[in-house]
């Protein structure tokens, strides 16, 4: 099985791939590193072999271990971000060119499935977009407007593709849907056949440069190149992208309906936060997916934000059993549009392509050819406008003010507000707090067994205090998006190194 960053299993989470590893040479030196082996690091991988690039993916646990196995592979040229909201911010010319590539990136990605031979479940569908509201309906026009101005193949509809009342809809043509590690593995293989080298379990935990050439450390091997790219959301660090960036978690169910009755379509509201639909047969058993009540990492009630799903996807659907729920982990740029590019403050060469929103595998597979592009010194319409480095005075200002005074709120309150215990009793088996026990500040995991790990819950990357994720059996900090396993392993960045383990027995004394 194919591992991911939560205990919870998703539908993608299937029998495990056989990937070729050939021997590698420590000593020579790549043209590029790329770190993270997910949608945005395989298909950079690949194009930039293809160039004839000599490289070598880095994956510090298994491929699509973050939100690539946790994704619910939608693939739409309509974007979490809006065009209206493009067109106020950037301009019509920005949303024209975004939405050509958003059609252009879907035909690539079934272009690689067909000329690899990947067995991904492509699908091109119907998507639509539904309002339920006088307000929700005069945005949806606006919607509407700009996205026929940039382009967007879009009509209004009488039908929203799933039996949930509604006031107006349109409908999106040419979206499309697939199996996300069913196709990262399919160009995996592509890449390994075409020369590349992939390294998985290798925890990329520093990079030093001299003379133009990076030096990637990880705690058991040592590695050079001359170009280096984090496809790993954040980079590791304090960095610009930490302040520009805000994580959530959104969650899914994949269920069974007694009517048989799928839908044959994508389909999504424009609540706050909004609920997506698909189906997907996995294994010949066809399931209705759905996703919704996104909120920001280490905030609120994970159990209850799967609680607050299954509620709304019982009142709507007639529902036998729910085969699977996992959540997944994406990050929202300030103003809108994802950072692809050079690294703000980081070494010549350095890549990084992060701020995706929920679309991750659009934009994902969009960097793989921008930074191609970057590499190999070619013009490419969205690099400028991508830009990790630009600084919009107006566009996603409020947002960033916001968002960086939540983790200043979050750093001061959550050293003041946890929970006062007496003794380690008081936490159920198979579950974690952040708890003062005689006088001391600490994290302390109990296993299913009552073995006990205590942890100082201190984020390593910016200080703040985690937070324990009751569903996904994590250690998440509510600043930057941080995450550690019980044990306090990093899980995923940007933290660099572990959370600091206790001697529980010097505070039971």
């Amino acid at each position: 099985m194919n591992n991911r960053d939560g205990k919870n299993i998703s539908l993608w989470q299937t029998e495990p791939h056989a990937l070729t590893f050939v021997p590698l040479n420590y000593e020579q030196t790549f043209d590029v590193i790329i770190i993270g082996a997910g949608i945005t690091g395989a298909t950079m991988a690949l194009n930039l072999q293809r160039e004839g690039k000599m490289c070598l993916l880095v994956e510090g646990q298994n491929l699509a271990f973050g939100t690539t196995g946790g994704t619910t592979a939608h693939l739409n040229t309509f974007l979490d971000t809006t065009y209206p909201e493009i067109d106020n911010d950037f301009g019509e010319e920005v949303s024209k060119l975004i939405a050509t590539s958003a059609k252009q990136t879907i035909e690539q990605i079934k272009k690689n499935i067909e000329d690899i031979g990947i067995d991904a479940d492509f699908e091109y569908k119907d998507g639509f977009l539904f309002a339920q509201t006088d307000k929700e309906s005069t945005e949806l026009k606006d919607i509407l407007k700009s996205a026929l101005q940039a382009g967007v193949a879009v009509e209004i509809s009488d039908q929203n593709g799933v039996d949930i009342p509604f006031n107006d809809a349109v409908r999106f043509s040419n979206q499309a849907q697939f199996h996300p590690v069913k196709y990262v593995q399919g160009i995996i293989d592509a890449f390994i056949g075409s020369g590349g080298q992939y390294m998985e379990s290798t925890f990329v935990t520093e990079i030093n440069y001299t003379n133009g050439i990076h030096e990637v450390k990880s705690k058991a091997a040592k590695f050079s190149a001359s170009h280096v790219i984090w496809a790993t959301h954040i980079p590791p660090g304090i960095n610009l992208l930490s302040l520009r960036n805000a994580p959530y978690r959104s969650y899914v169910l994949a269920v069974k309906l007694a009517s048989g009755n799928y839908p044959d379509c994508l389909s999504y509201d424009m609540k706050e936060p909004y609920h997506y639909f698909r189906s997907h047969t996995i294994d010949g058993e066809q399931l209705l997916i759905i996703g919704g009540e996104d909120h920001k990492t280490g905030h609120d009630d994970p159990l209850a934000a799967f609680r607050t799903l299954e509620k709304y996807a019982r009142e709507h659907f007639d529902i036998a059993s729910v085969s699977h729920r996992w959540s997944s982990q994406y990050y929202v740029p300030v103003d809108g549009l994802p950072y692809i590019g050079q690294l703000p403050g980081g070494h010549a060469n350095t890549y990084v392509a992060t701020g995706f929103n929920g679309n991750g595998m659009i934009f994902g597979s969009m960097a793989g050819q921008i930074i191609t592009d970057l590499i190999c010194e070619r013009e490419n319409s969205l690099s400028a406008i991508f830009n990790p480095s630009r600084l919009k005075p107006i566009a996603g200002f409020t947002e960033f003010v916001k968002e960086n005074a939540d983790v200043t709120y979050r750093f001061i309150a959550d050293r003041l507000q946890n929970e006062i215990i007496e003794s380690t009793k008081e936490i159920p088996f198979n579950e974690g707090k952040v708890v003062t026990l005689n006088g001391n500040k600490l994290a302390i995991y109990k296993n299913p067994a009552g073995k006990l790990t205590a942890l100082k819950p201190v984020c390593t990357h910016a200080g703040c205090i985690v937070n324990w994720n009751s569903a996904e059996k994590s250690w998440d900090c509510p600043c930057h998006g941080g995450r550690f396993d019980a044990n306090g392993a990093v899980l995923t960045g940007p933290p660099k190194t572990e959370l600091e383990k206790i001697d529980l027995d010097q505070y039971l004394k």
